[in-house]
């Protein structure tokens, strides 16, 4: 019992971990960082305007992050909350709030993500990540073309 409660302890940690070095990468604009963040056959899906975009494997998200430096977002994360479904997948929802380094800081927009997270032999990765994007002054080339 101790042991599975502590497994879940760190995978919990672990899964946690992942949104915050998503957003260090970005502000670093750690693209390569930001890719390995994400399994394989990881996928990100954007839904902005009632259109919807997903960029799915490494190659491509490695493109679409690349894309979408030159926007320099800022973001900032809040009110992380995990499920643990199992010791090889678990789910998690954070909010939103995006920043313009290219604009002085301005407030660039804000949303929420949903989540999918899977246990790799590199450890805990996004199987799929989701923003629902609430507001957005501007948004990466790609998105809802």
């Amino acid at each position: 019992m101790v042991k599975q409660q502590l497994a879940a302890l760190l995978a919990r940690e672990a899964i946690r971990d992942l949104p915050l070095k998503y957003c260090d990468c970005v502000w670093r604009d750690d693209i390569d960082g930001i890719v390995a963040l994400f399994a394989i056959d990881g996928s990100f899906t954007a839904l902005h305007e009632g259109k919807e975009t997903t960029i799915i494997g490494t190659k491509n998200l490695r493109e679409f992050y690349t894309s979408s430096a030159p926007l320099k977002p800022r973001p900032y994360i809040h009110n992380h909350v995990i499920e643990i479904h199992d010791d090889k997948t678990a789910s998690g929802r954070c909010h939103l709030d995006l920043r313009s380094a290219k604009n002085d800081m301005e407030w660039l927009g804000a949303g929420f993500y949903n989540d999918d997270y899977i246990a790799t032999a590199d450890g805990w990765k996004f199987q799929s990540r989701r923003i629902t994007v609430l507001r957005m002054k501007d948004t990466p080339v790609g998105w809802n073309n």
